[in-house]
């Protein structure tokens, strides 16, 4: 419950004066539905009683009929603005825990960050986020204003009516529902588990077959792999109907709960009018409004069934939300001014008391220089791109950028100065510009087409219809090795003082190869280049090469 009470503070302090708003309308919606029916039944009653007692003639029927229609119509109008505010600040509020998600993820050390599958974090961003939308909607909301309503409209009760009425309704429909809360919330919580771990599994057997289903094909494993998904289904449609049992009975007991309420509203009414203690029409608004706060419980229903899940949902988000970052509060120094790149005795391991994966490496690299690393694969190329990137930190010497040490330094820092271009580049589906423009957003049309020159990748773009021309998912469209040139054309976009390149032109011929390489070189001309070669064409175009020598299998 702990994390779904730290999701709730985060939501409420990022939208606190919107919840405030929906709050105060939810309460208003309430108090006017129990005001309504009570003076709708005080009116019948007293124009009852006035009729017997021949004073019909003069009872004032125009203004209690007028305040009931005021009542009615200002409910509905009232309804609309809190369903409008609580749900704009829910969905606000939603799209902040988003953005603090994400945030939070890209903190976590590169090898986290690596071995969290595509799937599983896309429903972590989407599924339980959405999930958390009933937190404020059918929880925190509902809850607070029920309350609300049930004391505001027990002190009325105290007042207009009898502090015996008053403490049967408000005892009555605060202990009732709250009881029919948590033993409805014992029954839910394992069925609400078992929903969403199968919808959460039926999630990601679905991506998955739809992401490899030409492989699954070919294996002959597409019909193995759609039982897998319907297993999934089957047994997030049986816990939903345990679930749906559940909350049938829930809404059972808070009828329950209701007439109860109410049966000993009337009861203890039609005592104390007997006894002349209140009158009748007093009596009937006690029934009356015992009757209307039947809808301050109502949500209970409903939210005893998703609270399981909202738990579960917060258990797995609230340890990647993103929380203030310590480099904000101290700031390490700032990279000097010099671009070099410098390793100085650097050896990693995988692990503790694992021997060092390449042999001790130093090695600079100068503004303007190119230097190729070579060796066997498998021994350490791309670990020394990535130590590069600032996304490892060595297991012993230092790596240094401009005289400062890349480790410790804020993403914000790394990302101006360093760009890494590694073997599996990243596309998305939209137009050759917005794949582009996710590395210089306010690039212009001019800048795209020269960064496109410079990796021979501008006619290959004008006939597949210009910048607009729109790829698929994960650049399908492409080749391979333009997929590859145009990852390149943003690292040109970025204009970095280090360019880390892990085997930039593998897939292309050779002639475009060395096209590819001298372009970046002409439209970087001052920036470092470090790159993990394995073609001739690579290695001649750098400066110097350094051999990484492998130490173990």
């Amino acid at each position: 419950m702990k994390p779904l009470m730290n999701i709730a503070l985060l939501m409420w302090r990022a939208e606190r004066r919107s919840f405030l708003r929906g709050l105060f309308l939810s309460v208003l919606v309430l108090l006017m539905g129990a005001a309504l029916l009570g003076l709708s039944g005080w009116f019948i009653t007293a124009a009852a009683a006035a009729g017997l007692a021949g004073a019909g003639a003069v009872f004032d029927v125009f203004r209690p009929s007028a305040m009931v229609r005021l009542l009615a119509l200002g409910r509905t109008v009232t309804r609309y603005g809190e369903r409008l505010a609580s749900h704009d600040a829910t969905l606000r509020a939603l799209s902040g825990l988003r953005i603090r998600l994400l945030q939070g993820t890209l903190q976590l050390p590169f090898r986290s960050i690596e071995r969290l599958r595509a799937n599983t974090f896309l429903n972590r961003v989407m599924a339980d986020i959405d999930a958390l939308d009933g937190l404020a909607l059918r929880l925190v909301l509902p809850g607070l204003a029920g309350m609300s309503a049930i004391l505001l409209a027990g002190l009325a009760l105290w007042v207009l009516v009898s502090p015996g009425i008053a403490a049967v309704v408000v005892l009555g429909y605060v202990f009732g529902p709250l009881a029919v809360f948590f033993v409805g919330l014992r029954y839910a919580d394992k069925p609400a588990r078992l929903a969403e771990a199968a919808m959460q599994a039926l999630r990601t057997r679905l991506i998955d077959l739809i992401a490899a289903r030409e492989d699954l094909t070919v294996y002959g494993q597409l019909s193995k792999t759609r039982d897998h998904v319907g297993i999934a289904q089957d047994r997030h449609r049986t816990a939903r109907n345990r679930l749906d049992r559940v909350e049938r009975r829930a809404g059972f007991s808070l009828d329950l709960v209701g007439s109860a309420v109410t049966a000993a509203t009337l009861g203890l009414g039609l005592t104390l009018a007997h006894g002349q203690a209140i009158s009748p029409a007093q009596a009937a608004i006690g029934v009356f409004v015992a009757l209307a706060l039947a809808e301050a419980v109502a949500p209970v229903q409903r939210a005893l069934t998703e609270t399981g899940r909202m738990i579960q949902a917060a258990r797995r988000v609230a340890p990647s939300i993103a929380e203030d970052s310590p480099l904000a509060a101290n700031p390490m120094p700032m990279l000097g001014g010099s671009a070099e790149l410098r390793f100085d005795r650097v050896q990693y391991r995988r692990g503790l008391g694992q021997q060092p994966v390449f042999t001790t490496l130093s090695f600079s690299v100068a503004p303007g220089e190119t230097v190729a690393l070579t060796g066997a694969s498998g021994s350490g190329k791309s670990t020394i791109l990535l130590m590069a990137a600032g996304c490892l930190s060595p297991s012993s010497g230092a790596v240094t950028l401009g005289g400062v040490s890349i480790d410790g330094q804020s993403d914000d820092t790394l990302q101006e100065r360093v760009t890494l271009v590694p073997q599996r580049h990243a596309l998305i589906a939209g137009t050759v510009a917005e794949n582009l423009r996710l590395a210089a957003p306010l690039a212009t049309d001019a800048m795209l087409w020269q960064a496109l020159n410079a990796v021979s990748l501008d006619q290959v773009v004008q006939q597949k219809g210009g910048l607009e021309a729109r790829l698929g998912f994960r650049g399908d469209g492409l080749s391979g090795g333009e997929s590859r040139r145009l990852s390149l054309a943003r690292a040109v976009l970025r204009k970095p003082s280090i360019l880390l390149l892990d085997e930039p032109t593998e897939g292309l011929d050779t002639a475009t190869a060395a096209s590819v390489m001298a372009g970046l070189r002409k439209a970087l001309p001052q920036t470092a280049f470090l790159l993990a070669a394995h073609r001739s064409v690579e290695i001649a175009a750098a400066d110097r090469v350094v051999a990484v020598e492998r130490l173990i299998e």
